[in-house]
């Protein structure tokens, strides 16, 4: 390691895939929590896009152990039985109110943050939207009808009208064709506030749960945390880039880095010639002038990946043509990436029949013969996670952007 002030992007990347567990895969063992908390959460919209997140950051993980993590099984035993075993990841509602994987252990720092962060949107209009007291009667309700149960969104819904009153099942909501009770339009911050979960699936319908009681850190203290997290998996970073993976308006993610360089916890570095900013005292990186570095070689991230999301400036991560072929409309994850040498380099889709995978990458440019073969051993870790044989076909990719 080298300590500059000065710092470009491959030194940047070389640091945050040494982080994220991309230079080097968790050792075979490591829990996949850990592997979470290292990421600050894994998109899980799609679950098994967010199984391919740890997977391929940890040896020898596959999909059964994520959802083992998430909903572990009691072992067997003669009565009278014991509790059932914590989870060790939660599926809950995260950072910009998406799905996301979140270490149970890092819930106290989640749910201090996150409620404090303003709403940016206008929010729904007179007449739908909830007041501020109606809000704190719908998360209490839903904590209360979750905890120890697993209900589907229909039973949770019946239980919170119980619990508050008609209103809360007013349909008032437009959505998909149809129209959703008014309640529903606060699920994603009862998530953000530890009062629900999601549980295992019933078939094909989706429970909710209550995750194991905790208490949310100040609201202060868990803001300035995370800030200093996101600086130490995704850093040098700046205000601005926290905010936009945050989604929260600018103004509120200068002030928590005003009040961190104030207390000498943050301090600012030059990034590509511009501020930036990264945990003080941390302001070593790797050399990058190794031809087998850590942010060297072949990647294959899924849908809504943590790195591709949070790793700033998006221009640099995305260079070339790679900005019109591997965003949506500037939105990162909506492709799986490609990455070469720590860039964005192409896109891929896998497509899963039986117990078979084909993993079809469509590179940006042309891929030398060592890269082509270190590809086919990242396609086949695809298939061990999902627990399945992978079959990779380089080709154009047809499958759209995901929504």
């Amino acid at each position: 390691m080298t300590k500059t002030t000065g710092i470009t992007w491959a030194a940047a990347s070389a640091r945050r895939y040494e982080r994220q567990f991309l230079a080097m895969p968790a050792r075979t063992g490591t829990p996949v929590a850990d592997v979470a908390a290292a990421m600050l959460g894994v998109h899980a919209q799609v679950l098994s896009a967010a199984e391919l997140s740890l997977g391929l950051r940890a040896d020898g993980v596959t999909r059964a152990d994520v959802r083992e993590a998430l909903w572990p099984t009691a072992p067997p035993t003669t009565p009278p039985a014991p509790p059932a075993p914590s989870p060790s990841l939660v599926k809950t509602h995260g950072p910009r109110g998406t799905v996301h994987l979140l270490p149970a252990r890092d819930l106290p720092m989640w749910c201090g943050a996150l409620p404090a962060v303003p709403d940016r949107t206008a929010g729904f209009p007179t007449g739908i939207r909830l007041t501020g007291e109606q809000t704190e009667q719908v998360v209490a309700a839903i904590a209360d009808a979750l905890d120890g149960a697993l209900l589907t969104i229909d039973e949770l819904g019946e239980e919170v009208v119980a619990r508050t009153g008609p209103w809360a099942g007013d349909l008032v909501m437009p959505a998909f064709q149809t129209m959703w009770p008014r309640w529903r339009q606060v699920l994603h911050r009862a998530g953000q506030c530890g009062a629900l979960s999601f549980g295992p699936n019933r078939g094909r319908r989706v429970t909710y749960t209550r995750p194991p009681h905790f208490t949310p850190l100040p609201p202060e203290e868990a803001a300035r945390l995370l800030v200093r997290r996101y600086l130490y998996a995704y850093g040098p970073a700046t205000p601005q880039h926290f905010a936009r993976w945050l989604a929260a308006p600018p103004g509120w993610a200068q002030a928590r880095y005003a009040e961190l360089a104030a207390a000498g916890e943050i301090e600012e570095v030059r990034f590509e010639g511009t501020p930036a900013w990264v945990p003080a005292g941390d302001t070593a990186f790797p050399d990058t002038a190794e031809r087998d570095g850590p942010g060297r070689g072949v990647r294959l991230l899924p849908y809504f990946d943590a790195y591709v999301v949070a790793a700033q400036p998006r221009e640099l991560l995305f260079p070339g043509a790679a900005y019109q072929r591997a965003l949506a409309g500037g939105q990162a994850g909506n492709f799986p990436v490609l990455l070469v040498d720590g860039v964005v380099a192409g896109v891929w889709h896998q497509r899963r029949r039986g117990r078979r995978t084909t993993v079809t990458v469509e590179p940006l440019g042309r891929l030398t013969a060592r890269q082509e073969r270190e590809l086919a051993d990242r396609a086949e870790r695809v298939g061990a996670v999902l627990e399945a044989a992978a079959e990779l076909v380089i080709g154009e990719v047809t499958v759209g952007a995901h929504a």
